[in-house]
Formats: C-alpha cells, sequence, structure tokens
C-alpha cells in the first residue's frame, strides 16, 4: 500500500537510505512511490492477472516520471538510477522518452542495476565503458565469487556487466581500487573487495567487513548490488555530471 505511513517510510529507510543516497551528492533525488508487481509474476506472468499487475506497476513509474518532467526538470540534467524491478520498468522509460528522442540530450547517466540488460537493448543510449563518458548506461548484477546461479542462461547471460569499480571493460579490480562499500552501521568500507566480470555477472569477493561471517553464506548479492560499490558510484556520478556540465557550457 502506497499510502500507507509504515509503507513509505520502510522504502526511505532501506531503498533511498542505503541504495539511492548514493547518487545524492551528484542530483536532487526524485523518489516516487509506485504499485510493485509481486514478485510471483517472474514464474507465473499469465497467472492470476500477472501481466496486468505488471502494467500497474509501470504505469506509476511512467506517470510519475512524466509528473517530474512537467514540473521539476525544467531542462536540467538527469541521472536514472534504478534497480531489480525498478530497473526492468526504468529500461522501458527509456525507451519511450530518451532513445532518439530530444530529451537524450539531458540524459547524464542511467545505471539499471540488478537485472539483465542486453547490448543493443536500446537504438541510441549505447554502454557506457569509460569513467567520465555521459548520455549512455552501466549495468550489473552481483553474486559471490565462484557460484553461478541455476538459472544463470535465462536470466543473466549475454547482459551487460559494467564493473562499477572501474567503470570500464576490465574484467577484474584490486581491492585498493575500491571507494567504499555502505554497510548497515552506515559506515563506508574502502578497499574491502575485489570483483570479477564473466557473462552477465559481477563476481564479487566477500568484502572484508565486520559481519563478514554471514556475507559468506550467501550465494546471491543482489540485495546489495548498490551498497557493495555506493562509494564508487556516488564518486562517479559526480564525474558524469561534471563532464556533461562541461560539454553543456560548450555548446551555449
Amino acid at each position: 500500500d502506497i499510502w500507507s505511513d509504515d509503507m513509505r517510510n520502510e522504502v526511505l529507510q532501506t531503498a533511498v537510505k542505503y541504495q539511492a543516497s548514493a547518487w545524492s551528492k551528484a542530483a536532487n533525488l526524485y523518489v516516487p512511490y509506485y504499485r510493485q508487481a509481486h514478485y510471483r509474476i517472474f514464474f507465473e506472468p499469465y497467472k492470476d492477472q500477472g501481466i496486468e499487475a505488471w502494467n500497474i506497476a509501470f504505469k506509476d513509474v511512467k506517470n510519475a516520471f512524466q509528473y517530474y518532467l512537467e514540473n521539476f526538470n525544467k531542462g536540467k540534467p538527469i541521472i536514472i538510477a534504478s534497480h531489480s524491478q525498478g530497473s526492468m520498468h526504468a529500461k522501458e522509460l527509456i525507451k519511450i522518452f530518451f532513445d532518439d528522442k530530444p530529451l537524450k540530450n539531458q540524459l547524464v547517466a542511467a545505471y539499471l542495476v540488478g537485472t539483465r540488460i542486453l547490448p543493443n537493448e536500446f537504438k541510441t543510449i549505447q554502454l557506457m565503458t569509460k569513467s567520465d563518458e555521459f548520455g549512455g548506461f552501466v549495468s550489473w548484477n552481483s553474486f559471490k565469487m565462484g557460484k553461478i546461479p541455476k538459472n544463470y542462461v535465462e536470466w543473466y547471460a549475454g547482459g551487460v556487466t559494467t564493473n562499477p569499480i572501474n567503470w570500464d571493460n576490465s574484467k577484474n579490480s584490486l581491492k585498493r581500487e575500491h571507494k567504499g562499500l555502505l554497510s548497515k552501521d552506515l559506515n563506508i568500507y574502502p578497499e574491502s573487495l575485489t570483483v570479477k566480470v564473466k557473462d552477465g555477472l559481477l563476481l564479487t569477493s566477500i568484502p572484508d567487513i565486520p559481519g563478514k561471517l554471514f556475507l559468506s553464506f550467501i550465494k546471491n548479492y543482489h540485495f546489495a548490488d548498490i551498497n557493495l560499490f555506493w562509494k564508487d558510484i556516488q564518486l562517479n556520478a559526480i564525474q558524469r555530471l561534471k563532464a556533461w556540465n562541461k560539454k553543456a557550457q560548450l555548446n551555449e
């Protein structure tokens, strides 16, 4: 229930506090509530009105973005930041509003995290392979190093996998390159993990932080796709925005 104060507060204290906050230094946050479709639709989309539920969720997202454009944007640069089901909606949002459209010129970056995005997903929105590129997208799906999900081929293979530490085509990272993980205790832990890029997956070492024993039992790091690279994302968003602003000033 998106009208419930308890539900809204839960979103603020979880998704916003630990995920969306990574972009708060680069931009003002616009975080619309929407009626999220149940996880079951991914397994039984044609049962119990699964498709209808998905369409309702996307309609909420689309309407919220349209409202933002009409009332708040005023020609400012835009960062699209999303995770999991949100990234699936954001992908469609980009196709409708940005891809081969004038609004593309306002796009700093789309961080489409936690779902498979194919290399040819868009016509004019390209995968970014440099840390200071703008106008394109990045994406990754995190798993513990050495673990391949059972549904790898169906859900992950062939998807774009950005290295969110180096932001380039490198397949590995060094521990000293990691800018920082945001933990549940709200502390930032730099140099706490390494990554390896595999087709469709970002394989992550067990983070060297308090409570790492608990993390060692978890195979799927989907829940921490953003937290693991919180500081890396924060600094990268600022870098891309600066590059966008520089280009915009030259075009004035």
